[in-house]
Formats: structure tokens, C-alpha cells, sequence
């Protein structure tokens, strides 16, 4: 076949180190921001991104040059360099191991984009880790609860 014709829609989710509420709104938009510069120097396409303190959606046309694993790595490991040459967070800022990665068809492209945009109204109705299970659950991914997030020692 002469061309490569895709069309790849993933959502992904991913918190602090111990889901910690450290995305502040002072400087939240420009994280936001950041990270949607990282996505599209990979060539993705940014749908949507919304965070609450404790933890981002990301809404993306993946292009299949890049794994999901490899866009997490990147994404997550720049945003963290970025947070903390900019020092805005008290100690070092990490990314919670892991992430959840959901994919959807371009039907329901609007849906989740608008899901996305709106987290702040969603949660004040929906805890995050309520949220999250229940996209496991949706997505049929079993899970155990003890592994979702790594919880302080």
C-alpha cells in the first residue's frame, strides 16, 4: 500500500506522584499549554486538555509513528522537567507511575472532547478516583484497587 491513512483518538489520564493535588490554577493553563506544544512537536493532533489539581485529561489524534507508552514517557517526563525548572511546586514534581489510556471512534470525538473541557463541573459531582474506575470498568479493564495509584509510604 502506498499511503498510511489512520485515525487514532485517545484519551489519557494521568495524576501526580501519589495523586497529589499540585496543578494549581496560577500556572495550570500554562502547563496545559506546555503540554499541548510537546503533543504537537510529535506530531498528534490536541483535541482537548483539562486538569484538576490532582490530575489531567488529554484528549489526542494519535499519529501510530508513536506508541501510547512512548507519548505518555514524553509527555509526562517534559511537563515534570518543565515544572520543575520553573520551580512550581515546593520539592522535586513527579508523574504518578502509570496512566490510563481510552480509545474512542471519531463518532464519539464531540462527546469527549466536551467530557474533557468540562471536568471542573464533572467533579464537583464525581470524585476522580470514582471517575477513573469507572472508565476502567466501561472500558472492561480489570483492575485491583491497591494498584491504581501508589499511595504515600
Amino acid at each position: 500500500m502506498a499511503n498510511t491513512f489512520t485515525q487514532l483518538y485517545v484519551q489519557f489520564v494521568f495524576a501526580p506522584k501519589f495523586r497529589a493535588a499540585l496543578l494549581q490554577k496560577e500556572w495550570d493553563e500554562r502547563l496545559r499549554s506546555y503540554i499541548s506544544v510537546i503533543v504537537r512537536n510529535h506530531g498528534h493532533k490536541l483535541i482537548a486538555i483539562n486538569n484538576m489539581p490532582d490530575h489531567i485529561h488529554m484528549f489526542i489524534g494519535l499519529n501510530p509513528t508513536q506508541s501510547v507508552s512512548e507519548v505518555m514517557r514524553i509527555v509526562k517526563g517534559d511537563s515534570a522537567e518543565w515544572i520543575n525548572k520553573e520551580k512550581l511546586t515546593i520539592g522535586k514534581f513527579q508523574w504518578q507511575n502509570g496512566y490510563g489510556a481510552f480509545s474512542y471512534g471519531r463518532s464519539q470525538v464531540d462527546a469527549v472532547s466536551k467530557y474533557v473541557s468540562n471536568q471542573q463541573e464533572h467533579h464537583k459531582k464525581v470524585a476522580f478516583l470514582d471517575e477513573y474506575k469507572a472508565m476502567l470498568e466501561k472500558f472492561e479493564i480489570p483492575f485491583e484497587d491497591q494498584y491504581l495509584f501508589t499511595l504515600p509510604e
